[in-house]
C-alpha cells in the first residue's frame, strides 16, 4: 500500500510516528510553556507592589530557564526513566539523538517531544510554588532551592504518579494531567517554603496592592487560553478524549470563576477583579485530575465547588486559623494550588467515568468513580478509589512537607533564606539594581489630599534613600 508523500514514513519520519499527534503534542506544550513565559511572568508582575515587579517576574523567567536545563540533563529519567526505586527513576543524562529520537513511553512520538512537554510542566511548578514567597525571598537562595526541588521533590511525585513503573500509578490513581504532581505539590511546597522563609515586612503584609491589574488580567488570561494545552496534550493523541478535556476545563474554570465572583458580591457587596482571578485559578486546578475522565455536568459541577470550597477557605477559615495568618502566603498557592488540587482529585474520584477512564488508561475495572461504582453495583472498586485518591494526597503532601523543609534548611547553612530588611524596604533596586517604571510610588491608591499624599509617598522615598545611604556606606568601608 502507497501513501501519500506527506504520510509516507522516511528516516525523519518512522513507520511509528505519527505526524499529527507529534504536531499537537509539540503545540500542546508550548502552550503550557506561555502559560509560564510570559503568562505568570505577567500575572506575578502586575499582582505585587510595584517595588517587588522586577523581582517577582524574574524568580518566575530564572525557575523556567533552569528547570529546563536541570530537565532536559537529568530530571526528565528521574521522571519517567527505568525503575531505581517505587517513587524514582534512575538518574542519566538524555541529551543523545540515540535515546531522543526513540520512541515515548506513551505516545506515537519520539522522546524529545514528550521530553518538551513534560518539561514545561515542570517548569511551571517550581514557578507555582515561588508564588507563595514573593516579596521577600533571597533571589540567590532562590537559585539553589529551584534544581534542588525539582530534583528531589518534583521528580518523586512525577514517577510515583505517571510514569508507568511509579507505584501509585500501578495502584490506579487518577491524575489526569497534574492537580497532584503540580498544583497539589506546588501548593504544600509553597506553603511550606513561605513558612521557613518568614513573612514580609509588616506593612506589605497590611497593604499589598497589585501594581497593574489590566497587566495582571493579560497575565491570567494567558493562563486561561494556556490551559488548552495543558490538559488537552495529556491523551498524547490527536483524539476525542482530548476535545473532551479542553471542553470541560473551559466549562469548569468559567463556572468557578462565576461562582467565585457571586460569592464576592453577597458577602462583599462588591466583584472583585483579583476573586475573579482567584476563582479562574482554583477552576483551571480542580479540573486537571479529571479533565478527560468526567462528563461536562461533572465538570460545571466541580466548578462550583471550586469556585466556593476554596473561597471559604481563603475567606473564613484562614481568617480564624493561627497556622495559616501565621504563614505569609503571598499569592495564596495553598488554597488555589493545594486545596483546589485535593478537591480536584477527590471529585475525581467521584466523578471518573468508566469508559472514559478506559480511552485514557486503556483500563476498564480499574478505574472507576465512587457514583458509577454504586450505580453498577460495585461499590467496593468505587470505595477503592477514593482510598486510592485520598492516599495520593497524603503521600503528595508529607513528600512536600519534608523536602521543601530539608531544602530549606540546607540553603540557611550556606545563605539566608530572605532578603535584609533594609533590602525588602527598597525591593527590585536592592534585589537587581533595576525598577519596573520610572515613576515614584509603590502601586498605592493615591489621596487627593496634600498632605496624606506626601505622607505616604515622601515616607516611602525616605526609607529608600535611607537604605541606599547605608549600602553606599557599607561599600566604603569595604574598599
Amino acid at each position: 500500500m502507497s501513501y501519500p508523500s506527506n504520510l509516507a514514513s522516511s528516516p525523519a519520519s518512522p513507520d511509528w510516528m505519527s505526524k499529527a499527534d507529534n504536531a499537537w503534542q509539540l503545540t500542546a506544550a508550548t502552550l503550557v510553556g506561555i502559560q509560564s513565559v510570559p503568562g505568570l511572568i505577567i500575572l506575578y508582575g502586575g499582582a505585587v507592589k510595584k517595588k517587588w515587579a522586577v523581582n517577582s517576574a524574574f524568580m518566575s523567567l530564572y525557575a523556567f530557564a533552569c528547570v529546563f536545563v536541570c530537565w532536559v540533563t537529568w530530571g526528565y529519567r528521574l521522571s519517567f526513566g527505568d525503575k531505581l526505586l517505587p517513587f524514582w527513576g534512575k538518574p542519566a543524562l538524555s541529551v543523545d539523538e540515540n535515546y531522543l529520537f526513540k520512541q515515548a513511553f506513551l505516545g506515537l512520538f519520539p522522546n524529545a517531544t514528550m521530553m518538551y512537554f513534560q518539561g514545561v510542566f515542570a517548569c511551571i511548578t517550581l514557578i507555582l510554588v515561588a508564588g507563595a514567597v514573593l516579596g521577600r525571598m533571597n533571589f540567590y537562595a532562590w537559585m539553589l532551592f529551584v534544581p534542588l526541588w525539582l530534583t528531589f521533590s518534583y521528580t518523586f511525585t512525577a514517577f510515583s504518579i505517571w510514569c508507568p513503573d511509579g507505584f501509585l500509578s500501578k495502584m490506579g490513581l487518577i491524575d489526569y494531567s497534574g492537580g497532584y504532581v503540580i498544583h497539589l505539590s506546588s501548593g504544600v511546597a509553597g506553603f511550606t517554603a513561605a513558612y521557613w522563609v518568614g513573612p514580609r515586612l509588616n506593612k506589605d503584609r497590611e497593604r499589598f496592592p497589585p501594581n497593574n491589574i489590566l497587566l495582571m488580567l493579560a497575565g491570567a488570561g494567558l493562563l486561561w487560553m494556556g490551559w488548552t494545552g495543558f490538559n488537552g496534550g495529556d491523551p498524547y493523541s490527536v483524539s476525542m478524549d482530548a476535545s473532551l478535556a479542553v471542553l470541560n476545563t473551559h466549562a469548569c474554570t468559567a463556572t468557578s470563576l462565576l461562582t467565585w465572583v457571586v460569592l464576592d458580591v453577597i458577602f462583599f457587596r462588591k466583584p472583585s477583579v483579583i476573586g475573579a482571578v482567584q476563582g479562574m485559578i482554583t477552576g483551571l486546578v480542580c479540573i486537571t485530575p479529571a479533565a478527560g475522565v468526567v462528563q461536562g455536568w461533572a465538570a460545571i459541577i466541580m466548578g462550583m465547588c471550586s469556585g466556593s470550597i476554596p473561597w471559604v477557605t481563603m475567606m473564613v477559615v484562614h481568617k480564624r486559623s493561627k497556622l495559616l495568618q501565621k504563614v505569609d502566603d503571598t499569592m495564596a498557592v495553598f488554597h488555589t494550588h493545594a486545596v483546589a488540587g485535593s478537591l480536584g482529585g477527590i471529585l475525581s474520584g467521584l466523578f471518573a467515568e468508566p469508559k472514559l477512564n478506559f480511552l485514557f488508561y486503556g483500563a476498564y475495572n480499574k478505574y472507576v468513580g465512587l457514583f458509577y461504582g454504586l450505580q453498577m453495583r460495585d461499590a467496593k472498586t468505587g470505595l477503592r478509589q477514593m482510598g486510592v485518591q485520598l492516599l495520593g494526597i497524603l503521600f503528595v503532601t508529607l513528600l512536600n512537607v519534608v523536602a521543601t523543609s530539608l531544602i530549606c534548611l540546607f540553603i540557611r547553612l550556606l545563605m539566608p533564606l530572605r532578603m535584609s530588611e533594609e533590602d525588602m524596604e527598597v525591593g527590585d533596586e536592592a534585589a537587581h539594581g533595576e525598577e519596573a517604571y520610572a515613576i515614584w510610588g509603590q502601586g498605592d491608591k493615591l489621596d487627593n489630599s496634600v498632605s496624606k499624599y506626601g505622607s505616604s509617598l515622601y515616607d516611602d522615598i525616605e526609607a529608600a534613600d535611607q537604605a541606599r545611604k547605608k549600602r553606599a556606606a557599607a561599600q566604603v568601608e569595604m574598599t
